[in-house]
């Protein structure tokens, strides 16, 4: 396969991102795991994938091979919730390539239903793959990264919902693994972050959505319809893991998403649309963008700033909540707005069509931020007062999204 039908090729990332590197995939036999696995070896990974099917990841171990070139994977089948199992994958990876620079937690089991519905031995089920699985993986293979000084251990995350109780509690336990982590390994060059996919159609959210749309009243394709506009293809997802992974400097101690770690990694998903229509800006509309792009991205600068001199628990929650409720991490925004601003000033057309930078999400943060403050504030006059200014930033952020043409 040429490098141009391979999502993660079309970005600012090479073949040399991660020359040299090995990194272990959990549940890569298909699906995102698949995708990541293989998108890692484009950017010069060896990767093994750890599958508890043993022919699924052999299977998929032969196709990365004959696609990329021998030697690139292998597999070795592994149930991550045993011990032993994980021990073993442990040994044998070392005995391959002597170290595990990179893990990326993808196994997940999903049972759905009411909380009050799902049996004990599926939450039972689920806390085995979907917490101690990475408990077990961070035990057998942090040791050898904090002894060589280098690694990245990644969780991965979830958007809770009604009738995921099951699922989605462990994928939040896996946030914060990841949070404990990234402060224990403070002052290390061992990095550990989160990434969420988001909604991905693969066979098994097929098969969860199934079961749980007529729940809330819908059939499959109304549920998806719900999140039309948030929903990206498994080879999205897959190289998302893997632009998250090359750029792990830039995502330590967060919790991401794919789309901010494509983002980051110069992969515009609208690039992938056949026929997208063009935009066209007038100097006025040029104009005021960059005046609103300047006022929006000093009002991040200087909140983030502020951020960094509170205490420490206080300090993590904001950026956790800002994170969540606005997409990405606020490095990453930053990073945005500061490539819209250069486009607005010189007047680039053609990256501006193209740019895609939901600048509505901010406003929404701020409208979360406005009503967390009409819930502490007992204040009459200081909740007047922050709700203007929050509301201030707000019309600037919807205002920018108005006139750059929707970018969500």
């Amino acid at each position: 396969m040429t490098d141009n039908r391979m999502l993660i090729s079309t970005g600012s990332l090479t073949r040399e991102s991660l020359a040299g590197q090995v990194v272990v995939v959990t549940g890569a036999g298909g699906g995102i795991g698949f995708e990541a696995a293989r998108a890692l070896v484009w950017l010069g990974a060896r990767v093994i994938l750890a599958e508890i099917n043993k022919n699924a990841g052999k299977a998929a171990a032969e196709r990365i091979a004959q696609e990329m070139g021998a030697g690139t994977a292998a597999s070795i089948q592994t149930d991550v919730g045993d011990e032993r199992s994980v021990s073993n994958l442990a040994r044998q990876a070392l005995r391959m390539y002597r170290k595990v620079d990179v893990v990326l937690n993808n196994a997940t089991i999903a049972p759905l239903g009411a909380v009050r519905d799902v049996w004990i031995k599926d939450w039972d089920a689920s806390y085995r793959v979907n917490l101690r699985g990475p408990v077990l993986m961070a035990r057998a293979f942090l040791p050898g990264m904090l002894e060589r000084n280098h690694g990245v251990f990644v969780c991965v995350s979830s958007v809770g919902a009604a009738y995921m109780g099951a699922y989605e509690s462990f994928k939040a336990a896996q946030v914060h693994l990841s949070n404990t982590l990234d402060a224990e390994l403070e002052g290390t060059n061992v990095l550990a972050f989160t990434i969420g996919p988001g909604m991905v159609r693969t066979a098994t959210a097929q098969t969860g959505i199934e079961k749980i749309a007529p729940l809330y009243g819908k059939n499959v394709e109304e549920f998806y319809a719900m999140s039309k506009d948030h929903i990206i293809s498994v080879e999205a997802a897959g190289a998302g893991f893997a632009a998250a992974i090359a750029l792990a400097s830039r995502f330590r101690g967060q919790e991401t998403h794919c789309k901010a770690a494509l983002i980051a990694a110069g992969i515009d998903l609208k690039d992938q649309e056949v026929g997208k229509a063009s935009r066209t800006f007038s100097d006025e509309e040029l104009s005021q963008a960059l005046e609103l792009c300047r006022r929006v991205r000093a009002t991040l600068a200087e909140q983030s700033e502020g951020w960094t001199k509170r205490p420490l628990f206080e300090r993590q929650w904001v950026i956790r909540d800002f994170s969540h409720n606005a997409g990405m991490p606020a490095e990453q925004w930053l990073d945005l707005l500061g490539r819209l601003e250069r486009c607005l000033e010189a007047c680039d057309q053609g990256t501006l069509a193209t740019l895609h930078v939901p600048v509505e999400q901010l406003a929404r943060y701020y409208k979360h931020l406005e009503e967390l403050a009409a819930g502490y504030e007992k204040d009459p006059a200081k909740l007047k007062e922050y709700t203007q200014i929050m509301r201030g930033w707000q019309d600037d952020a919807n205002r920018l999204a108005a006139l750059i043409g929707g970018q969500g």
